[in-house]
């Protein structure tokens, strides 16, 4: 039998093994005493000490001194450098850009949006204002470009993450099978991660949103379009061919039944969205109510207050997202169903919406919202960016 090499047992393995281990302690909890290393860790004093030493030398930690005494010698305390380096967030639709920058604890620096109003959006033109952008915001935090240690960039379409390619993005010049995260790679030379925003978002309320403690969840954005983002084990859920919680494309009663199409809106997307709404505003109500002019979430305002006619386009659209999140109940029977987006998160569609949930017997999940201003798929951003910088902090030794 031909020998192989089974590198787990080398020391230089297992010392970066634990290098990982310290240095996720440390991250956590912000600063601590070797002895408190030890405790959390389970690895020996002289082990602890020797990681503690080698993270010192690559400039991860640095010492505080003395801690508060608990009746013998003080405690020497450290502390991870989050200042050492940077992550960026980039959220792009089809009206603006916007970037999110944090230090390595996912601390927030800085958040700016950049409107595309009179902007050429071609993928070319993109990434020439994201590469304008980044390069502004590390002069202004005073930071260099190899500081920038990930890049997490959501956009509102299928999205191949292995090879970091969009399938195509429908309101936005020239999107089709664009390899974005090998043109973004040439300008910031880190890690690029490129991912559905809906995904992102939902790893956002996985983060620090509604779903903090929840393994297994659909994250439901209804706003100008409509997507679902699947959590499952603690991850998102893509699907063989990344097309997981593409709702939009899902068939309804009394519609058409072509077959889903890349390039095209799914049917879904002309009801429950916000042009949805106000299209069927002005068809049913625009001549004879007193707001002709008015925008899809005044229109679920005016529900919430009682008019009629708004009232009975937002009950409409409730039955529609109650059939989904029944069926997705009953097919994936997750704890939580978390709804977003300027249509999902108002509390006039999500109190028809419960209305219209009451009495299941089973496959009951729970409903959160998750309002507009949190900006999840920015956060999901961080979050994913957070889980890479480690190998980046500390590369794997070569055996």
């Amino acid at each position: 039998m031909k020998k192989k090499s089974i590198p787990i047992g080398r020391p230089s393995v297992l010392r970066h093994t634990n290098a990982h281990g310290i240095l996720k302690l440390l991250r956590e909890c912000g600063s601590c005493s070797r002895a408190d290393l030890v405790r959390a860790s389970g690895l020996s004093a002289p082990t602890v000490t020797n990681v503690v030493k080698d993270l010192l030398s690559a400039d991860l930690v640095e010492p505080l001194g003395e801690g508060q005494s608990s009746g013998g010698r003080p405690p020497d305390m450290i502390r991870f450098k989050a200042e050492r380096g940077c992550l960026l967030a980039v959220e792009i639709i089809a009206r603006s850009v916007s970037f999110l920058l944090t230090d390595l604890n996912g601390s927030e620096l800085d958040r700016h949006e950049v409107s595309l109003g009179r902007r050429k959006t071609t993928p070319e033109a993109i990434c020439g204002l994201i590469g304008d952008e980044l390069k502004d915001l590390l002069r202004k935090h005073k930071k260099t470009r190899d500081r920038l240690l990930a890049m997490v960039v959501g956009v509102p379409a299928i999205t191949n993450v292995d090879d970091g390619s969009v399938l195509s993005i429908s309101n936005l010049e020239g999107w089709r099978s664009v390899p974005l995260r090998a043109m973004l790679s040439k300008i910031a030379g880190c890690i690029v991660i490129v991912e559905n925003d809906t995904n992102l978002a939902a790893q956002g309320e996985y983060y620090c949103g509604s779903a903090q403690s929840a393994k297994d969840f659909v994250f439901i954005n209804i706003g100008a379009n409509v997507g679902a983002g699947v959590f499952l084990g603690g991850k998102i859920h893509h699907g063989s061919q990344w097309s997981a919680g593409e709702i939009a494309y899902l068939r309804l009663p009394s519609t058409s039944r072509r077959q889903p199409t890349i390039h095209e809106f799914g049917e879904l997307e002309s009801v429950v969205t916000s042009p949805g709404i106000v299209k069927s505003w002005r068809e049913a109500c625009g001549k004879t109510a007193h707001k002709a002019d008015i925008d899809a979430a005044e229109i679920l305002d005016l529900a919430q207050s009682g008019d009629p006619c708004a009232a009975k386009i937002v009950r409409q659209r409730s039955e529609i997202v109650a059939d989904i999140i029944v069926n997705l109940s009953l097919i994936l029977n997750p704890g939580l169903i978390v709804l977003g987006g300027e249509i999902g998160s108002h509390a006039a569609l999500i109190d028809f919406v419960q209305r219209q949930l009451e009495g299941g017997e089973f496959a009951v999940t729970r409903i959160a919202s998750s309002p507009p201003s949190r900006r999840a798929v920015l956060w999901g951003g961080i979050s994913l960016a957070l889980e890479a910088i480690p190998s980046v902090l500390l590369p794997q030794p070569v055996i």
